[in-house]
């Protein structure tokens, strides 16, 4: 049967597409980019916040569109979704012929007509385009219950992946072609906590550094905070393929407000953490996202976040606006904050990162980088590709010049001098190596 397949969402999403990709081929299923050459369309749908739902419910309503108009038959909606909205779905949306949760493949392989075979790993073929970076999903769930997220209401208590297991599906990704392989989890920091065998993220990090192909780039993100000192920063820095890149989401730097986030930090712990990674190599690529607009946020408690920032001058900042999601604790606060006001909190804040961006990157001028290669533009004599620091989708590129009519392959690793920059973006010229 021939099958699209449309993810949607987080990287984790993504992870849980292919798996499914993985037993729809073992059944003999072929996947499809279009819904137009499809006789089935699955979205993996994403409920996380209220913009995310809204996007979702449109796909599915196009979906529902090629069906009336006979363009493919049946519809299957699959993921957090289905978790979150299941009874609601299946009243707005009658033509849905399965709805089905998170992880539960085999329902789906069922109503496929097929039977599940419980040894099928993930495809090995990426659903993108992009087969030199894969993610690895090492934990699904969260157990620390921050008041604003929906995600324990939607997929659970952490629930942590044996190592075995992640071992042989990273050395499978990087049999199909990966060189890098991004952890991924609601919270790297806490896996194995629920093994209760003293298995944790360490064991996995060396465990990968020692039986990945070499040169393979591992890239640790979404790590609490607090749960990060001075000897895992050592740890990592001993380990040679673990990136000197670290996604580390404060969401504020406030204790008050982290309090009532149910993430109240150790006094000074952020600026101590930060300032030691700094300390120890002054070129470590920081990642953090703040959040703009929580209930009872004063002018105070923000202005201190944007000191905050301009004093660690982390080389990427994502920041949005709070969104009082269904079932959370946040959203029955006092205090909410009016939408303007925490949209442009938001925006001052990016306002404020565009500088400090710039400033980070103009650090590597003159620096030599290895670059991963995603486009080339033959034409125009151009290599692009991302650095240690460039986290795939959401930070900068890099762009090569003085190719001298060398011959190059996407996921090619290159090495390159940085020559100029414009805030996320460097630009350089071929080194040969």
């Amino acid at each position: 049967m021939n099958i699209f397949l449309m993810s949607m969402g987080c990287a984790k999403n993504s992870v849980d597409s292919e798996i499914l990709a993985g037993h729809l081929k073992s059944q003999s299923h072929k996947i499809f980019t279009s819904a137009k050459k499809s006789d089935v369309a699955i979205i993996n749908t994403c409920g996380f916040i209220q913009d995310a739902t809204k996007e979702n419910i449109d796909a599915i309503l196009d979906l529902e569109d090629l069906k009336k108009r006979g363009v493919i038959k049946k519809i299957i909606v699959f993921g957090c979704l289905v978790n979150r909205y299941e009874n609601d779905l299946r009243r707005e949306f009658p033509t849905v012929d399965l709805f089905a949760r998170s992880e539960d493949y085999e329902s789906v392989i069922k109503f496929l007509g097929g039977k599940i075979d419980l040894s099928c790993m993930r495809s090995k073929k990426s659903l993108n385009k992009n087969f030199w970076t894969r993610y690895l999903k090492i934990s699904e769930g969260c157990d620390t219950l921050c008041s604003y997220c929906a995600i324990p209401l939607i997929r659970g208590r952490l629930k942590s992946i044996p190592l075995k297991n992640l071992i042989d599906e990273a050395l499978m990704l990087c049999s199909a072609g990966a060189k890098e392989i991004c952890l991924v989890g609601q919270d790297l920091t806490v896996y194995g906590r629920d093994f209760q065998n003293g298995t944790g993220l360490k064991d996995l990090i060396h465990a990968l550094n020692n039986e990945l192909p070499p040169k393979t780039w591992i890239r640790l993100l979404y790590l609490h905070p607090n749960r990060i000192d001075e000897g895992f920063i050592d740890f990592l820095l001993e380990h040679e393929k673990v990136l000197r890149y670290l996604d580390i989401p404060i969401q504020h730097s406030e204790n008050d407000i982290l309090t009532r986030m149910n993430r109240p930090a150790p006094e000074n712990h952020f600026r101590k953490i930060f300032k030691y990674i700094r300390s120890v190599d002054n070129l470590f690529a920081l990642r953090t996202t703040v959040m703009a607009g929580f209930p009872g946020e004063t002018d105070e408690n923000f202005n201190n976040l944007l000191d905050f920032v301009r004093e660690i001058e982390f080389d990427r900042l994502g920041a949005f606006v709070y969104s009082p999601e269904e079932g959370t604790k946040a959203a029955t606060f006092e205090n909410q904050i009016p939408h303007e006001i925490a949209e442009a909190r938001c925006n001052m804040l990016l306002e404020i990162q565009d500088a400090i961006s710039q400033e980070r990157s103009e650090l590597f001028l003159n620096h030599e980088l290895e670059i991963l290669i995603e486009d080339i533009d033959n034409e125009a004599g151009q290599l692009w590709g991302r650095s240690f620091r460039d986290a795939p989708e959401i930070d900068g590129l890099t762009c090569i010049t003085g190719l001298n009519d060398k011959k190059f392959k996407l996921g090619d690793i290159v090495k390159a001098k940085i020559n100029d920059c414009v805030n996320n973006d460097l630009f350089g010229d071929l080194i040969l190596i």
